[in-house]
């Protein structure tokens, strides 16, 4: 019996371990990979890059410990607290694929929920930021508040993919793999996460990285990236190694701002004045705390960005998926709605999954 302990024990550790280095490098794989010593000498040029590190305008807290409602430690909440979700499912309209026009119609879009969006603007077909699942590199941290209104397998044809930044809410590494055989579809990102792109597989001739103040031409529209006050980073040694932006969409007749993240700045009304007037600004409203001010947008701050932008419509995004913020989940919706009802602005909340091509408000007002 003593002789079979060691074996038993043997093969035991054999069939924990072998999927725990299966699960290990998987998990290295999510977390991507920082742009290497090349990519670094290139970026040297920028104003806005120094030392290795990408600058936001404004010095940023790097999540700060003893302040209320914020601080680092604060991460397991997003494993065992629940609260500030939703009691019930979310309303939304399924899609497939089969849902979206062929061609991509002058002027539309449909909110998958989060940053995730589909538009399509002067017969071009753009995805922006997609994430179907949790929102950290772990399964069970971050987790949604619903299943997404559409599927990664039923994505219909995409003319090109915009990351606006690298963290787990707005690029996702099932998502990336998922689009590798899409041969058709292009990707524009902001400089060193082409490098991310690059290690999962899609090929560098259809990655395309941008940085401030440039612009790449699609069609009839004009892709310009803008500038944010936020940061960058997929694991604690990567912060800001990655640049992150905003994306101005110049079509014909119709001009778009994604926001990307972002605190409030002067940056809004400079992108305004250089090329606007927009027809629909997509603003990030949720995720705001102050444990970390300056990163994410405050709800009177939407309100002061939209107006800077001098934007037409108001289409809220980042918010109704995940709890970032430590506030319950409709609360940055409903002091959106109320600001804007007083402010008289014209506000577009379709339900995620719906066509916003109507300018009217679909959110549901019961509180779930």
């Amino acid at each position: 019996m003593t002789r079979k302990i060691p074996r038993f024990l043997a093969k035991t550790l054999l069939i924990l371990l072998v999927p725990a280095i299966i699960a290990g490098c998987q998990l290295l794989q999510t977390l991507g990979e920082m742009p290497g010593q090349e990519a670094a000498m290139r970026y040297e040029q920028l104003p806005y890059y120094r030392d290795g590190y990408f600058q936001a305008a404004e010095e940023l807290p790097f999540y700060p410990e003893k302040i209320s409602g914020g601080g680092g430690k604060s991460w397991w909440r997003h494993v065992f607290d629940r609260s500030n979700a939703p009691k019930t499912p979310l309303p939304m309209v399924p899609l497939t694929a089969s849902s979206f026009s062929n061609p991509p119609s002058e002027l539309r879009f449909y909110w998958l929920g989060h940053a995730s969006l589909i538009i399509e603007l002067d017969g071009l077909r753009f995805l922006v930021d997609p994430v179907f699942g949790n929102a950290a590199p772990i399964p069970g941290i971050v987790r949604r508040y619903g299943d997404a209104p559409l599927k990664r397998d039923d994505l219909p044809h995409l003319d090109y993919v915009l990351i606006t930044h690298d963290h787990y809410d707005h690029l996702e590494y099932a998502t990336i793999r998922a689009l590798r055989k899409r041969t058709e579809t292009r990707f524009i990102v902001p400089y060193g996460v082409g490098t991310h792109l690059k290690k999962w597989g899609i090929p560098k001739e259809r990655i395309q990285e941008i940085g401030w103040g440039e612009s790449i031409r699609a069609g009839d529209v004009e892709i310009i990236s803008e500038e944010t006050l936020h940061f960058s980073g997929r694991t604690y040694d990567s912060r800001n190694t990655t640049l992150w932006t905003a994306y101005v969409l110049k079509g014909k007749d119709n001009r778009l701002f994604i926001s990307g993240d972002t605190g409030y700045g002067g940056h809004f009304r400079e992108i305004g004045e250089r090329h606007g007037p927009f027809c629909l600004a997509f603003l990030e409203i949720d995720a705001w705390n102050p444990g970390w001010p300056k990163t994410h947008l405050f709800p009177e701050e939407v309100i002061r960005a939209h107006r800077d932008l001098g934007a037409e419509t108001l289409a809220p995004v980042h918010w109704g998926v995940f709890d970032l913020g430590r506030h319950p989940w409709d609360e940055s919706i409903r002091t959106i709605q109320t600001l804007a009802e007083k402010e008289n602005i014209n506000l577009l909340t379709p339900l995620m999954g719906s066509c916003g091509r109507q300018l009217k408000n679909q959110f549901s007002s019961r509180r779930m």
